[in-house]
């Protein structure tokens, strides 16, 4: 707070960010003409925010008609000047628009805190991330170096809220504070920052790199095959589940549109009879390589129609449904039926399989009926 407040591509390239379009230059920063642009009609006091980060740090690496972004800027993770200004009257009025952003671990009994002595302060536990956000650089660093205090317990959060006006104080009389001029401590280590939290739904899966004893528990209890064939049944049902959902939203005929509800519904059932089963037979479903591969091989093919609308997104939609279904099949029939030992998780195999021949049978029925359509 104060008064005042990668995608490395060849050069040339095209950044295509929310809110505009940025041509990049060298080492993936966007072009200087790009940034400027950009902020052409931003307001007098982030327009300054950001030339100042382009004096120090040079162009940043996103740049959009709201905001630009700076990756890997000194010790931070992430700069953000946003043209948004947000009043904010601590330690006296002055607007928010400049965020810096650390790698840190605020253990949780320390988030209220944070909080109360900053409310401009954001807190990313998932990702290990703490933000600042303010006006100047100087006075987002007084505010990572005071919470660094209050995290270790050096200063509670009234001393903190104190010690802030003081340092603001010595600041504008040129007196150059350390806790303004540089952060007194090391940024975290990304991979130990983070926390992944805990599931709450009963049977979750876990993921294989993890280290924590659930992760290890499902692992080292010898049934890694029944755990893998779960998790894989669990990506097969998410993956038809997050399309169904998305097919419901869009304007397509009711029969596809009944058809994706129809997935949705038992999809999601046979989800949750998966996550249950897992339970009864002792076996935590595990995320592993493979099963991520399907994870990501879902998404990838959704991406690439959610965009259209209407008898576009319909074909595309039915067409993937057939192609979903039929590697599903073939993945039960050639893979999962073959490893599985356990004969609860045999039974519950067939079962699956036999809701997914069955939609694989309506959606041919579906794709038959649009080519008859579009051929009159």
């Amino acid at each position: 707070m104060g008064m005042q407040s990668r995608a490395a591509a060849a050069t040339l390239a095209l950044m295509i960010s929310a809110g505009g379009v940025s041509a990049q230059g060298k080492d993936g920063a966007a072009s200087k003409a790009s940034v400027d642009k950009a902020i052409a009609g931003w307001p007098e006091r982030p327009t300054l925010g950001a030339n100042e980060m382009r004096a120090k740090y040079g162009e940043p690496r996103e740049a959009t008609t709201e905001r630009l972004v700076w990756h890997d800027a000194g010790p931070f993770k992430r700069i953000t000047v946003l043209k948004l200004e947000t009043p904010h009257d601590f330690p006296l009025p002055h607007v928010d628009f400049l965020e810096h952003t650390i790698t840190y671990n605020v253990p949780q009994d320390k988030v209220g805190d944070l909080i109360a002595f900053d409310a401009s302060s954001t807190i990313n536990r998932t990702v290990g991330e703490l933000s600042a956000r303010c006006d100047l650089e100087g006075h987002n660093v007084l505010t990572l170096n005071l919470d660094h205090d209050i995290v270790t317990g050096k200063k509670s959060v009234k001393e903190a809220r104190q010690a802030f006006g003081e340092i603001v104080v010595q600041d504008v009389q040129g007196k150059h504070p350390p806790y303004v001029e540089a952060l007194q401590f090391k940024p975290a280590n990304a991979k130990t920052a983070a926390f992944s939290d805990r599931p709450v739904i009963p049977g979750s899966p876990v993921r294989a790199a993890d280290t924590d004893s659930a992760a290890r528990q499902a692992i080292d209890r010898g049934k890694m095959a029944e755990a893998e064939i779960l998790a894989t049944v669990t990506a097969i049902d998410l993956n038809e589940i997050n399309a169904a959902a998305q097919a419901q939203t869009k304007d397509i005929s009711q029969p596809v549109k009944s058809y994706a509800k129809l997935l949705h519904q038992e999809h999601g059932m046979n989800l949750d009879q998966t996550l249950k089963l897992g339970q009864q037979i002792g076996a935590t479903p595990v995320i592993t390589t493979s099963v991520e591969r399907l994870q990501k091989k879902g998404a990838g093919e959704l991406a690439a129609f959610v965009q259209l609308d209407g008898q576009a997104f319909e074909r595309a939609y039915i067409e993937a449904m057939v192609k979903g279904h039929t590697e599903a099949l073939a993945k039960i029939d050639d893979q999962l039926q073959k490893s599985a030992g356990n004969a609860a998780l045999k039974k519950h195999l067939t079962g699956t399989r036999a809701h997914v021949a069955s939609h694989l049978e309506k959606a041919k029925a579906l794709e038959a009926g649009t080519k008859r359509s579009a051929s009159r």
